[in-house]
């Protein structure tokens, strides 16, 4: 019985130990992976949004309509 319990101990630890390289080295790949694709494919700066002016076609209280109910919904998410 002994030397069962011992088997079984000497697999769980073998076991444990495959999964915990299998991991560490996912963690190595996947690391090295986003190192590669930063240097070689860095991302673009955000583009920034044009606000268009009052004086295109869109009047005042249209601007201060669509301004309220953005920060109405804004205000109603936190």
């Amino acid at each position: 019985m002994a030397e069962l319990m011992a088997s079984g101990v000497e697999l769980m630890f073998v076991g444990m130990g495959i999964v915990f390289l299998f991991l560490t080295m996912l963690v190595v790949a996947i690391n090295l992976m986003s190192a590669l694709v930063q240097r070689f494919f860095p991302e673009a700066p955000p583009a920034t949004l044009s606000v268009p002016a009052v004086s295109q076609g869109i009047d005042k209280q249209t601007v201060a309509a669509i301004m309220a109910a953005v920060h109405q919904y804004r205000n109603r998410k936190k």
